[in-house]
């Protein structure tokens, strides 16, 4: 690959390309089937097709094509296991790779941004990038202190290319949405259109990069690599080596699977409560299972990365969340019903049966019901065909429901880590992490663990 495909007219034509693939293939696949070739030979093929062009076109773009990509690849689990199995070959691979920028257009950047002497402040740069992500690629090197470091380098045009590629993608939302059965496709490009500018903006994800590395310094079961140096376009920080998750979904053993499931879900609910901060972008390819846990070399800790886009929750979660959570568990249907009126998550010209509502959200909660749950591919495709069946009384009370713009990032990233976890087939003490970290989640008088001070106190510092 030359360089990163900027021109609008460009990405446009490429993009265009897959709708009209899609299509292409079903008539070829019609085909197959006239001329007497079994039809699920030919719906095999036809899938493998579909997805090797999705992964040669998003990843290839990079930008907000490759942003899409990603942000759809953790909702795989919910796919019909025949549809599934193409697809998640092409999705995880955007989540670890994607075809390099030219070593010119690296040192091009790097010359701008830190001087024509920026070998200098470096004991040795790997041309060649670790990883590549949508908006800029990973190089491994040695600071001139000694300390191995990664240098993530932005592509130029990239804001340019991610607004263009989701503002093209929205123009396909409702042909992309039957990748994702009951799941609105439209909602999550908007909000990844509404994250550009936070994500271009490498001095913001250096502040809440280092705000988590602080915190999470001397933490057992968190690894959070803290930043070197930053300025624009580049970003530098500490190196970690470590297993990627994408590794551990399709090879890691049991005891893996657990352990990243479970520190996963910790680093969830701990985070926004220790830092004020969620971290928003939680697919496999952010996060790395490193050796030398609480228990010892055979124990394992969580490398976490890329801190581009967070959300901002002083607080911690909001506490309604934690509310409403045990108010369904217990069974308080009238309860729970005002205080989604109250939130927001049903408008005021709708009503509707508050036992009804408690019906909807008892299946979705069954991992907070239970000492520990293990999360499953079957369990994600059976809530997923709930509300996606025009026929059930889900979809139809879905339907009504409405997001709030402050609960939006909080409810993708929660639907994103249920993903992973489904995709790790992790067995998870969910509810543990719930008590210990959710305000509102036990009763007041249960609720003594005087975290909620602590982590406005951390906010504000950092």
């Amino acid at each position: 690959m030359s360089d990163l495909p900027r021109k609008a007219v460009t990405r446009t034509a490429k993009l265009a390309a897959l709708p009209l693939g899609f299509a292409g293939r079903a008539t070829w696949g019609l085909g197959k089937r006239i001329v007497g070739e079994s039809a699920e030979i030919v719906g095999q093929q036809l899938q493998q097709r579909t997805a090797e062009q999705l992964f040669k076109v998003l990843g290839e773009l990079k930008g907000g094509a490759m942003k899409f990509g990603q942000a759809l690849s953790v909702f795989e689990s919910a796919l019909p296991e025949e549809v599934a199995g193409p697809y998640r070959a092409a999705l995880t691979k955007l989540q670890e790779a994607a075809p390099p920028m030219p070593t010119r257009t690296v040192h091009s950047v790097l010359t701008q941004r830190l001087g024509e002497d920026w070998r200098d402040l470096f004991l040795e740069f790997e041309d060649k990038p670790a990883a590549a992500a949508s908006i800029g690629q990973v190089h491994r090197a040695v600071w001139q202190d000694g300390r191995e470091v990664a240098v993530k380098v932005q592509y130029p045009g990239a804001g340019e290319a991610l607004l263009s590629d989701l503002n093209q993608l929205s123009r396909f939302a409702r042909l992309l949405g039957p990748l994702v059965p009951g799941m609105d496709i439209k909602p999550l490009i908007t909000e990844l259109k509404d994250r550009v500018a936070e994500e271009l903006d490498y001095a913001l994800e250096a502040q809440a990069q280092h705000a988590h590395a602080e915190e999470f310094a001397d933490d057992p079961d968190i690894v959070v690599p803290d930043v070197v140096h930053q300025c624009e376009q580049v970003l530098i920080t500490e190196w970690i080596d470590g297993i990627p998750l994408s590794e551990v979904i399709t090879d890691g053993t049991p005891e893996q699977r657990d352990r990243a499931g479970q520190l996963l879900a910790h680093f969830l609910f701990s985070g926004p409560a220790r830092t004020g901060l969620l971290h928003a972008d939680p697919h496999p390819g952010n996060f790395r299972l490193l050796p030398g846990g609480p228990n010892g070399e055979d124990d394992w800790r969580l490398g976490v990365l890329d801190f581009g886009t967070v959300d901002r929750l002083p607080g911690g979660l909001p506490e309604p969340i934690g509310e409403a959570l045990r108010m369904t568990l217990d069974g308080e249907a009238e309860a729970v019903y005002e205080m989604l009126c109250a939130e927001g998550f049903v408008k005021e010209s709708i009503e509707l049966d508050p036992d009804a509502v408690l019906a909807y959200l008892l299946p979705i909660i069954e991992p907070a019901r239970v000492d520990e749950f293990t999360f499953t591919r079957g369990w994600m495709r059976s809530q997923a065909a709930r509300i996606a069946d025009p026929r059930s009384p889900a979809y139809q009370l879905a339907k009504q429901l409405n997001l709030p713009p402050a609960y939006l990032l909080i409810h993708r990233v929660t639907l994103s880590t249920i993903g992973v976890l489904c995709q790790l087939g992790a067995t998870v003490r969910l509810r543990e992490e719930l008590e210990d970290w959710l305000v509102g989640f036990l009763p007041e008088d249960e609720d003594d663990a005087g975290y909620g001070d602590e982590a406005e106190e951390t906010a504000v510092e950092a």
